[in-house]
């Protein structure tokens, strides 16, 4: 072979074994999703025709759908700002250097590192009326007389859960955005205050610019990683009581695992998909060019 010509194509020879597998492992159950939701399946899996797209239609004009949907909508939307915001706030501290920093990093990081069912067990076993940690910790300060329902409406709940998921999702913002921190050059604050430029000038002009890729990375991730999560929902709720408290990847579940309605349950998750799709796209395109901008 012309060594011209391989070294053209040696990159591509290269990550040919990483595409394949993901075309197998990835791209395969992703067409497979969308030929289901296309066709009349039956409660075993079997395809069984075209249908003219009847599992969207049964999917959009079923009522618990506009509420999973809404509900979904909440969950990200809510916890990716507030984990967002209070992830950027932390890096910021974290970034100083202080006594017992690593103590507290790894303390921030704890979250992160374990696994979310354990989570959203422990947040119903703090939130629980009879036993719960919070009501014995407020009762022994004397702060409460008797013990809380803390969960007295379905929509508490699912403020519960959304507490749940910000705070699992912290650290990830964090330790992104403190990347992006410490890989900007000192010279630039040092210059900055020569200038006699203050703490707030500095974070406005020189931090929120230069760590912009990092929290763009992170907000994309955590936007895709929250709008799918299953594990804290289903584990604090199962989206009960009547879909209340239900997300769009719980939904699908009880239509395909509960029901049996596993066509449905494909045109869920295409819906999803899509939006995911759209949302992601938008949000990286306008921060891409808000930086382009600037």
């Amino acid at each position: 072979m012309n060594k011209k010509l391989y070294r053209k194509i040696e990159p591509y020879i290269w990550i040919s074994p990483s595409v394949i597998l993901m075309a197998v492992f990835i791209l395969t159950p992703i067409l497979s999703v969308f030929r289901m939701a296309a066709n009349k399946v039956s409660r075993t899996g079997k395809l069984q025709g075209f249908n003219n797209f009847a599992n969207f239609t049964s999917v959009v004009n079923n009522p618990a759908f506009s509420l999973v949907l809404k509900n979904t909508v909440i969950w990200t939307i809510a916890v990716v700002v507030i984990s967002t915001v209070l992830g950027f706030m932390l890096a910021l501290v974290l970034n100083n250097n202080f006594k017992g920093r690593k103590i507290v990093r790894a303390i921030v990081v704890f979250p992160w590192a374990t696994t979310l069912v354990i989570q959203a067990s422990v947040w119903n076993f703090i939130i629980n009326t009879d036993y719960g940690t919070l009501n014995t910790l407020l009762l022994k300060l004397g702060i409460i007389q008797e013990a809380v329902n803390w969960t007295p409406t379905p929509a508490a709940y699912f403020a519960w859960e959304i507490a749940c998921g910000i705070f699992v999702t912290i650290p990830f913002v964090t330790f992104c955005v403190l990347s992006g921190l410490q890989s900007i050059d000192t010279s630039y604050y040092e210059a900055a205050t020569v200038d006699g430029a203050n703490y707030w000038q500095k974070l406005r002009s020189l931090t929120l610019p230069l760590v912009r890729p990092s929290l763009t990375v992170a907000t994309v991730l955590n936007i895709i990683y929250v709008f799918n999560s299953f594990p804290i929902v289903w584990t604090m709720t199962k989206g009960d009581p009547a879909n209340r408290t239900d997300t769009l990847v719980t939904y699908l579940y009880k239509l395909a695992f509960y029901n049996g309605r596993q066509g449905e349950a494909a045109a869920v998750s295409v819906i999803g998909f899509i939006i995911l799709l759209i949302c992601a796209s938008t949000y990286m395109v306008y921060t891409l060019r808000k930086g382009d901008d600037t």
